[in-house]
């Protein structure tokens, strides 16, 4: 017969085996949350390149996830109200960022008091893919090729005006290095977002704008603009023949950009792995792949890891050219 001290002993053993599987299963957090909807929050306003995409995945995601996925447009000081909305909401895999370069790379250098750190209060997701940026003119511009831009800028110093989707966005980032490369002065008419932007050039109250290539592309086929270059050093299928800025003769204006996902800061490693999962798997979807492709943009779907590189390589690379341009926007 076992004694008091022997019978207590199996019986904790007993107890410790059964609720070990149960104490599992509870740190390791639920994703999706049962009934709850993943919110995707666009940083800037509806009908923009981002906004296409996000909508696209939104519709793939619940379709796999089994759970309603909103999008929902928070545009406003270069991209910092939306990704606000995201720093602040729980980190379960619920609340994504989809956004561009300017809110982890751009912004940081931007400005003196921004109220997130990028390194600190954001997650990288994923970078979703690589893109470029379009110089485009209005249908019935007099200019046909950056040269002749370029050649009007010199004589006229000031009197050609260019739109940007925000003070300190990629558009007007890339127009104030083309400036600082060629030498030239332009006037800087900032909007808000990329829509306005877009319309304000399709009326010809602007000179020209550089554009994201899924709106410029759409604009030009319409016979809305002409597109003049695109600032990457890679080929677009989509742009055809169209040059970059080093072949269109201004060379230094070579940006890189891209579509990336954040959550909020210090997403529990399982909850992250399972969102960049479901998120590859949408963006391989071949009717995902070929809108991305046909708005030439080429799908990346990077790992958590090699996202979070990609940040820090980009933060660095955009603090050199802010700081080479001298900007502040605070």
């Amino acid at each position: 017969m076992p004694t008091r001290h022997a019978f207590l002993r199996t019986l904790l053993a007993t107890a410790a085996a059964t609720l070990l599987p149960l104490t599992a299963t509870a740190q390791t957090p639920a994703f999706p949350v049962a009934g709850k909807p993943i919110r995707i929050i666009v940083p800037f306003p509806a009908g923009g390149q981002t906004d296409i995409q996000a909508r696209l995945l939104a519709a793939k995601l619940q379709t796999s996830l089994g759970t309603t996925v909103l999008v929902e447009n928070k545009p406003g000081a270069s991209s910092i109200l939306g990704t606000m909305e995201v720093v602040r909401a729980p980190a379960d895999g619920h609340t994504l960022l989809y956004t561009i370069t300017v809110t982890a790379a751009q912004n940081p250098h931007l400005f003196s008091k921004l109220p997130y750190d990028p390194f600190k209060d954001l997650t990288p997701v994923m970078f979703a893919a690589r893109s470029s940026t379009v110089l485009t003119v209005p249908a019935n511009s007099p200019f046909n090729s950056v040269a002749d831009l370029i050649r009007f800028a010199k004589a006229n110093p000031g009197k050609l005006n260019y739109a940007s989707y925000s003070a300190g966005s990629t558009s007007h980032l890339v127009a104030e290095l083309m400036q600082q490369s060629t030498g030239t002065t332009m006037t800087h008419i900032p909007f808000k977002g990329s829509a306005d932007a877009g319309m304000a050039l399709i009326g010809g109250q602007v000179d020209f704008l550089f554009d994201g290539p899924t709106t410029a592309i759409n604009n030009a086929k319409g016979g809305k603009v002409k597109m003049l270059a695109f600032t990457d050093p890679k080929p677009y299928a989509a742009l055809g023949n169209l040059p970059n800025m080093a072949q269109a003769g201004v060379p230094g204006v070579d940006v890189t950009g891209g579509m990336q996902f954040f959550g909020p800061g210090k997403m529990p490693p399982e909850v992250l792995a399972k969102v960049n999962a479901a998120l590859a798997a949408a963006l391989k979807e071949p009717d995902v792949a070929k809108i991305y492709a046909d708005g030439a943009s080429e799908i990346v779907a990077s790992s958590a890891a090699e996202h979070a590189a990609s940040v820090k390589e980009q933060y660095e690379r955009w603090g050199g050219v802010i700081r080479k341009l001298g900007l502040k926007l605070d």
